[in-house]
């Protein structure tokens, strides 16, 4: 073999090295933008995730305050009640004392 053949199949060698080494940059290339595509995406829902997280909470403290407050007022409903009947008790008992039917 001459030293055009030798230099020759090493150029021919070093272009398939390098093809090589560009291919696997390539892939290592596309797995790194597709895992930042990925972490992206992940960091989106997150995002979504906690604003609805959010949103939950304030209706479920909005609902809280209003059960809080429909319970106070049936809570005095029922006390108006209860002296209601009490009154119509006395009333009653008074019209018997006074000689007439309840």
């Amino acid at each position: 073999m001459d030293v055009t053949t030798i230099g020759s199949l090493l150029v021919g060698v070093a272009a398939v090295v390098g093809g090589l080494v560009t291919y696997l940059g390539k892939k290592g290339e596309n797995a790194l933008t597709g895992y930042s595509s990925l972490t992206d995406n992940l960091q989106e829902e997150r995002d979504r995730l906690d604003k609805k997280v959010t949103e939950q909470a304030a209706t479920i403290n909005t609902q809280t305050t209003t059960i809080s407050t429909m319970a106070a007022s049936a809570a005095e409903q029922s006390a108006l009640r209860a002296a209601d009947q009490a009154e119509i008790a006395r009333l009653r008992a008074l019209v018997v004392q006074l000689g007439g039917q309840p």
